[in-house]
């Protein structure tokens, strides 16, 4: 009930706020994070990982990393991102030639960056449909003799409005929490710079779950900082022992709060990395007030998911790129990588709050924009994302799952996507016809 009052809440806030807002000119585009697992050039440069060096006993050669390219294009491909952000990329050299195997499947990429200023084994990188206006390295300072990644720092321009991203890979937990507070007091100092409702997204490997403060409290190995953590406590996604909701951040006066956006999601299906059977999600997009303002940008309310198709899974577990020898010896050439990639809908519209999966079901928030019904039937084998969610209660995600499950021989085939059930669909039945 606590939640309904929340959502009502927020409704009526932000209903003030954007009433008489046109929707005619926005556009809605697509935000990816995705750790590659390892994708290298076939140069040696000396900083390589022992079974990365080109032309060894390990199998690193050009037929090996083709197939790795194509193999992480495809999965770019299919995300259909507008702006991906990834991790774990070698080199520009390796970016590139990523680039240029999406143009083999003809996507283009026409704006990328790399923070390469550091020489550290990999390193965080983006590709973009838009143009990148601004790009800056923030440098965290090395911690105990072991080389800390640089955060990636890029400036979009989406139709004249900026946002910015802030791309993250902090230290894996082979090290404890201290050593990821370094990266987020970093970022935190970085952010604190930023003028006042500002449009910014915190997205990356941060190595730590959206609930840190609760999974890692009682391990010995991990919790040297008495409770605290990097991606919580230093970041501003906790007040408390509670987790920031929307009606937090959006109605906070001092602006140091952030969203993570796995809270728009069900918490059994919260994790994008599975190791050995335990869960997490390391991989996180994090948003700030600005996109609840009703300026310049703003998220697309429940549009965050993690993309699962089939092919990323062998035998229930995420396929990983193969190694020999439990993964210690030659590469296969077979898998993709040990992340799921995540991804949230943004837009120039004016945010609008929408009845989400982790809501009870009964929450009927006011609308804040008309959505203007299809002015013709709409085959879903052919029908474009936009043509979808021109039909009342379809949305980014739902509509990217009905693209994904396509082709349909009826409009009942349309009940294999995940959230159409027999009640959905006899609400959509009547938009939908079969050519």
């Amino acid at each position: 009930m606590g939640n309904q009052k929340q959502k009502i809440c927020l409704c009526s806030i932000l209903v003030v706020l954007f009433c008489g807002i046109t929707s005619a000119d926005a556009r809605t585009f697509k935000i990816v994070s995705y750790n590659l697992e390892n994708l290298f050039d076939l140069t040696r440069d000396g900083t390589e990982y022992p079974e990365y060096i080109p032309n060894t006993d390990y199998g690193w050669t050009e037929d090996i990393a083709n197939i790795k390219y194509t193999n992480m294009a495809r999965v770019i491909k299919d995300l259909a991102g507008d702006v991906v952000a990834l991790q774990e990329i070698e080199s520009k050299k390796a970016l590139i030639n990523l680039r240029n195997r999406l143009k083999d499947f003809g996507v283009d990429y026409p704006y990328l960056e790399i923070a390469d200023n550091k020489a550290t084994v990999v390193k965080c990188a983006v590709l973009s449909k838009f143009p990148i206006v601004e790009k800056k390295e923030i440098e965290v300072d090395d911690i105990d003799n072991e080389i800390a990644r640089n955060i990636l720092k890029i400036t979009l321009d989406i139709d004249g409005n900026h946002i910015i991203l802030l791309i993250n890979h902090w230290k894996s937990k082979r090290g404890p929490e201290s050593m990821r507070i370094a990266y987020a007091k970093r970022l935190r100092k970085e952010i604190e710079k930023l003028n006042k409702g500002v449009d910014f997204i915190l997205i990356g490997d941060f190595n730590s779950n959206y609930n840190e403060y609760k999974t890692f409290q009682n391990s010995e190995k991990l919790n040297d900082s008495g409770g605290i953590t990097g991606i919580n406590h230093i970041l501003g996604t906790i007040q408390g022992t509670e987790m920031i909701n929307e009606e937090m951040l959006a109605n906070q006066t001092e602006g140091g709060y952030l969203y993570n956006l796995w809270l728009e999601i069900r918490n059994t299906r919260r994790w994008s990395y599975n190791f050995f059977g335990k869960k997490g999600s390391p991989d996180n997009i994090i948003v700030s007030k600005g996109l609840y303002d009703g300026e310049g940008i703003s998220y697309e309310d429940n549009s965050f998911d993690k993309f699962h198709p089939s092919y990323l899974f062998k035998k229930r577990a995420i396929y990983r790129w193969q190694k020999a020898k439990k993964g210690t010896g030659r590469h296969l050439g077979k898998g993709y990588s040990d992340h799921l990639p995540i991804f949230a809908y943004f837009s120039t519209n004016p945010f609008r709050l929408k009845a989400d999966d982790t809501s009870p079901g009964d929450i009927n928030p006011i609308e804040l924009k008309k959505i203007e019904s299809p002015k013709s039937l709409l085959d879903p084998n052919t029908a474009s994302r936009e043509e979808l969610m021109s039909i009342s209660g379809i949305g980014p995600v739902l509509s990217e799952r009905i693209v994904a499950g396509r082709p349909y021989r009826t409009v009942d085939g349309l009940l294999r996507v995940k959230g159409i059930g027999p009640k959905r669909l006899k609400k959509f039945r009547p938009y939908f016809l079969i050519r």
